[in-house]
């Protein structure tokens, strides 16, 4: 991150990264989501939060997305570079789909989502990315979040976190297809309603500092792990470190 990015990141707990994939990559995506959504229903999204996982073993292009180059520069500035990928899933909405409450927030303190900043570093227990291949224009509702959150000192009121009333706090972010959206899972964040012309479609990739494991997710380079070996032949140097498993001693580090 650029010294303004840094300090958007700190101030809000997230940032928006402009164009982060090329518009032909995006029309790559949704054809490949299209073709799949003909013979199987998840992929033409629903009106819940129902999650796709193991989107990177799906095709290049979504492998891509493991080592983004512009991506994890941004992702070493907040994580270091002892860091992994600890999970993904995407989440395609139709029209009228239902919200997500708003979670995360600095209080009550979670350990596995912690936020700090020490000797002008960032400390991150888990960021996220989530990209957009859809757009999401002002007003349709998709990722919201309470700017600063990730650093307050008393809880959300639970009506404001539950989405039961309209709050000021709340911010609605518009993307177009092909941003990024890079937070804090320690921001108070969630979905609003989506109420957009077509399906929203958002890939979450989602990234820990290289000791820790949020999700239940195996990605270990085993030859009885599916997952793996579903990718093993098209992995670079980069995306073998990414996935390894929780390593305490610090020293695969990545490229």
């Amino acid at each position: 991150m650029n010294e303004e990015e840094k300090y958007e990141f700190d101030l809000n707990g997230y940032i928006v990264i402009k164009g982060a994939i090329s518009q032909d990559t995006v029309a790559r995506m949704n054809q490949y989501i299209d073709s799949r959504a003909e013979t199987d229903p998840r992929f033409i999204g629903q009106c819940g939060n129902d999650k796709l996982t193991d989107l990177f073993t799906w095709s290049p292009d979504f492998l891509s997305l493991l080592d983004h180059p512009v991506l994890l520069p941004k992702l070493k500035s907040v994580l270091g570079s002892h860091m992994r990928f600890d999970h993904d899933y995407a989440i395609f909405l139709q029209p009228g789909g239902k919200g997500l409450f708003l979670h995360g927030g600095a209080t009550p303190y979670d350990a596995s989502q912690y936020y700090h900043v020490f000797k002008d570093r960032i400390y991150c227990g888990l960021v996220v990315a989530a990209f957009a291949l859809t757009d999401v224009p002002p007003g349709a509702g998709g990722y919201a979040c309470i700017p600063g959150s990730h650093k307050s000192n008393f809880k959300c009121p639970d009506d404001i976190a539950l989405l039961e009333r309209p709050s000021s706090l709340v911010k609605q972010v518009p993307v177009a297809a092909g941003d990024c959206i890079l937070f804090a899972e320690a921001l108070q964040h969630g979905t609003q309603p989506w109420q957009g012309p077509g399906p929203r479609r958002t890939l979450f990739m989602k990234y820990s500092p290289a000791h820790l494991r949020w999700g239940m997710h195996n990605y270990e380079a085993r030859a009885d792990n599916p997952i793996y070996m579903a990718v093993e032949n098209q992995l670079n140097d980069t995306q073998r470190v990414l996935l390894d498993p929780p390593l305490v001693d610090g020293k695969r580090r990545v490229p």
